[in-house]
């Protein structure tokens, strides 16, 4: 049986953390850096899934969105803590959008269910990559855990997305490659 991601996570936790003292240096630049960064992202983030929660009427799509939208202002609050705990000015972030009903919204003035997934499957991409980095290139232990965890939720939901990209059509697929020389396989 596969482990979970959680479970993946738990484990990484626990070993970084057995081999650390857990010392807090003040956060140097590229920490504090990342953290504004990536608060800034996530604040944006919430206003697309906002959006989305306004535009689509799949049911798969809304779960999805609605798991989105805890994971990410979960994010924001545990940074918002450690940036105001550190000393680090927040960002000005967007209002919240207001509920709509998603059948009064003209069809050219809305995305499409494709259009949603997919782009809210690039911002678990982009956020994984951003964790990644920042958990890598932080000397912090708390601020390297942070950001791996972060990056566990957006792995997970990523691979959620997948799942319904793939029940039902929307997964964009770049083409196959075959290096020259190389025999291709056809597809049926």
């Amino acid at each position: 049986m596969m482990p979970s991601v959680g479970s993946i996570f738990k484990n990484a936790v626990d070993v970084i953390g057995s081999l650390t003292d857990n010392h807090k240096d003040p956060m140097h630049v590229g920490e504090t850096m990342a953290c504004w960064t990536y608060y800034t992202f996530v604040a944006n983030i919430i206003s697309h899934e906002e959006i989305g929660l306004n535009t689509t009427t799949d049911s798969d799509l809304i779960k999805l969105y609605q798991d989105a939208y805890k994971v990410t202002t979960s994010h924001k609050k545990e940074l918002s803590d450690l940036m105001r705990q550190e000393g680090i000015p927040l960002s000005n972030t967007s209002a919240t959008k207001p509920e709509s009903n998603p059948d009064a919204i003209p069809l050219g003035a809305k995305f499409t269910d494709s259009e949603l997934i997919n782009t809210l499957n690039f911002n678990f991409i982009v956020a994984a990559n951003m964790c990644a980095t920042t958990a890598s290139q932080s000397l912090r232990t708390d601020v390297s855990l942070l950001f791996l965890k972060f990056q566990t939720d957006k792995l997970s939901l990523g691979l959620k997305a997948k799942e319904i990209m793939r029940a039902k059509g929307w997964l964009k697929v770049p083409p196959s490659y075959y290096p020259p020389g190389a025999t291709q396989k056809k597809s049926t």
